[in-house]
């Protein structure tokens, strides 16, 4: 039964992650081409990023969906060093979604049992290493103070790594070779040069298709755990939705921006709408943190091989294959779509001992975005469950009310008017029950309801062998 039931819960989760499908794009800096004329520019509203962080190495993964001409499409992203790139699958962040998301359940009804009649009473309660590279140092097209660090075909995406330490020559290699850098996002980039920091630039190949583009992954050796934010506001607008799963053995959370979370204590179940007031409570929790607050959703431990059947479960459950091969520019395959899949999954938990996902979100602000976001591992590694119970109620779940007498329902009434019936009743006695609490199993009933009857089968025997002895004699 139990693995019957555990099945059912796989392939529910797997056409879950299939069909949830996010509504804007993500990444980390998003340069959307010029509007045609007349129409107002693309802006991005939310993102959804993955931060695997490990002792050896920290992967960030992005979610991209673009729409508009794909052949002016850009992305860039801050990067220490050199860093490793791969593909990743949309199923990786819906089975994430769906495995960490908030839910909220009703508590318990708290009703009283109904009445054991003939025996059968019974309680109820509510309740990368091998891609393509022809980099060079000499690039034509580069002015001298911008070093090529690396060039490679990844799958769709055409990527360039760079280096130079004149921002003014950086930004016009990007303008030069189709990445257009908005003139606001252009003293970022000054800043991250000041810092010392090296490029990724990512733009889809000519002929790849809108249809093509699929998540990506930047893997930093160490454990680096910082998510560019100044970056990401780019194509943004007043605001942005951010949600993000970092991946570590323990609980990460933000450093350098105020949290807040909200638990079962903090919930109130309002019985009569059916619902609580959890999104209530977390606009007044975001409030006075004025743009810049993030909602600790979830931290919650997950087992890496029940994972990855999930993944497979749900690659081999979808129409089209969440992975795909990975080609050269060439169009030839140089990784199958199983060998893409074991890879990516290799990176997503970096040989961890033990895994865990800590789920964040915010509603940032632009001016929020003038600081990268830290996060890190807290003293208090306390587990989040991502369901919750509220513990507060307001006003009370209606009941069944029963006749003591037929043990049929007659109706309902508000929880404490039905215990006040039943308490009534079983003042007056109007019910018989072999059992003295509503909790015994049936096996437990039938024993009592045995006990009773040897005991009075045994004083009926006393009974007739008292009549005999006392009799007259023959």
């Amino acid at each position: 039964m139990r693995t019957r039931y555990a099945l059912l819960f796989t392939m529910s989760l797997a056409t879950a992650a299939l069909a949830y499908s996010p509504d804007a794009s993500a990444c980390g800096g998003c340069f959307p081409p010029p509007p045609p004329p007349g129409q107002s520019q693309s802006i991005v509203t939310d993102h959804r990023m993955i931060l695997s962080v490990s002792q050896s190495q920290t992967t960030l993964y992005d979610q991209i969906q673009f729409q508009g001409n794909p052949a002016e499409f850009a992305w860039v992203l801050p990067i220490s060093g050199t860093v490793e790139i791969g593909l990743s699958s949309d199923v990786v962040f819906n089975t994430l979604h769906t495995v960490t998301q908030s839910t909220v359940v009703e508590p318990p009804r708290n009703c009283p049992p109904p009445p054991n009649c003939n025996f059968g009473g019974s309680s109820s309660s509510g309740g990368s290493g091998s891609l393509d590279s022809a980099g060079s140092a000499a690039d034509p097209q580069a002015p001298p103070p911008v070093d090529i660090l690396k060039r490679e075909t990844v799958g769709p995406y055409e990527t360039v790594q760079l280096a130079s330490t004149d921002p003014n020559a950086l930004t016009d290699w990007l303008n030069t070779n189709g990445y257009q850098i908005p003139t606001d996002i252009q003293p970022v980039i000054g800043q991250y040069v000041t810092e010392k920091f090296n490029f990724l630039a990512l733009k889809l190949r000519p002929g790849a298709g809108v249809n093509s583009m699929r998540p990506v992954r930047v893997t930093t050796t160490g454990a680096g755990a910082t998510l560019p934010l100044r970056m990401v506001a780019a194509g943004t607008g007043a605001q942005v939705g951010i949600a993000l799963w970092i991946v570590g053995e323990g609980r990460y959370e933000p450093q350098n921006f105020p949290t807040f979370q909200i638990t079962s204590d903090d919930l109130t179940w309002d019985w009569a709408a059916g619902t609580s007031d959890f999104k209530q409570l977390r606009a007044d929790k975001a409030a006075p943190l004025a743009g810049k607050g993030w909602e600790i959703e979830s931290s919650i431990a997950i087992n890496e091989n029940q994972f990855q059947n999930w993944i497979i479960g749900a690659d081999r459950q979808g129409g089209t294959p969440s992975y795909a091969p990975q080609t050269d520019a060439q169009g030839r395959v140089i990784k199958s779509a199983e060998q893409v899949r074991q890879e990516d999954l290799q990176a997503l938990f970096a040989n961890m001992q033990s895994t865990r996902v800590t789920r964040v979100r915010a509603d940032l602000s632009r001016a929020a975005l003038a600081t990268d976001l830290v996060v890190h591992a807290p003293p208090g590694q306390e587990v989040l469950p991502n369901t919750r119970q509220p513990k507060k109620e307001l006003g009370q779940p209606t009941c069944p009310v029963y006749d003591p007498n037929t043990c049929q329902q007659t109706g309902t009434a508000p929880r404490d008017q039905a215990v006040a019936q039943a308490a009534s009743a079983s003042n007056r006695g109007e019910s018989f029950s072999c059992s003295t609490s509503a909790g015994h199993t049936s096996l437990g009933l039938y024993a009592t309801c045995a006990s009773l009857a040897g005991v009075l089968g045994l004083a009926l025997v006393r009974s007739r062998r008292r009549r005999r002895s006392d009799g007259p004699a023959r």
